[in-house]
């Protein structure tokens, strides 16, 4: 577990602000920004994200349906998807990116959650305490 790990968990659990992320993110260099894109997709594939998820990730991440993450996360099988979405390089576009897969990753470990963690888990991102510190 690292700090990238725990900001990253505590965006997609809805524990930081999104502006928090992005400004974490604009400190990062062109090479940590990818790292750190690459590293969401995997996060994503690993709390077993869906295709059917696209819609309601592009809602809470506040894209319009045309921007290009938006385009690609509706266009095919996600695992797919996923990774051409963490290969965008403009900034724009990155920031964009980064934001959707916050966002991926919130819906399908909601869905992890909810049906295999509700009696309980070993995993340390589903005990990160909220940011009031409970």
């Amino acid at each position: 577990m690292t700090g990238r790990d725990v900001l990253l968990n505590e965006l997609a659990q809805g524990l930081l602000p999104m502006a928090q992320g992005l400004e974490w993110f604009d400190g990062l260099s062109t090479q940590e920004q990818s790292e750190t894109l690459l590293f969401l997709c995997h996060h994503c594939i690993q709390a077993r994200a869906v295709t059917e998820d696209g819609p309601e990730s592009i809602r809470r991440a506040g894209l319009r349906p045309t921007h290009t993450p938006a385009v690609l996360i509706t266009r095919g099988p996600v695992y797919q998807q996923l990774g051409k979405i963490a290969g965008l390089t403009p900034l724009d576009e990155r920031r964009k990116a980064f934001r959707l897969l916050v966002a991926v990753l919130a819906i399908a470990d909601e869905r992890r959650r909810t049906r295999y963690c509700s009696d309980g888990c070993g995993h340390w991102w589903h005990s990160l305490p909220a940011a009031d510190g409970t």
